[in-house]
């Protein structure tokens, strides 16, 4: 059974840093690709980030240069390091992994504020 549990939400000033992590409970590689989305209340859940099987990143445009996302294949983990954090970054923040459908961990709450 695939499950994701994310971890590293939490509170942060504006123009701070905070790394997300995905421990996924397969294999990585089960998945075609691994990504975080966020929701705000109110909207659509949206990508944020993608990593593919074979490495490629594509990134929202509002996150580009700041975002990066990567994969520890042993440890079955993706993050998301988030660097110049800006309010607007404010969302719960969910790890997804797709195969032949989409899986979603619990989502974890970042909180940029002063």
């Amino acid at each position: 059974q695939v499950q994701l549990v994310e971890s590293g939400g939490g509170l942060v000033q504006p123009g701070g840093s905070l790394r997300l992590s995905c421990v996924n409970s397969v294999n990585i590689f089960s998945f075609g690709s691994m990504g975080w989305y966020r929701q705000v209340p109110g909207k659509q859940r949206e990508l944020v980030a993608r990593i593919t099987n074979g490495g490629n990143t594509n990134y929202a445009d509002s996150v580009k240069g700041r975002f990066t996302i990567s994969r520890e294949n042993a440890k079955k983990t993706v993050y998301l390091q988030m660097n110049s954090l800006k309010p607007e970054d404010t969302a719960v923040y969910y790890c997804n992994a797709y195969s032949y459908k989409d899986f979603w961990g619990q989502g974890t709450q970042v909180t940029v504020s002063s």
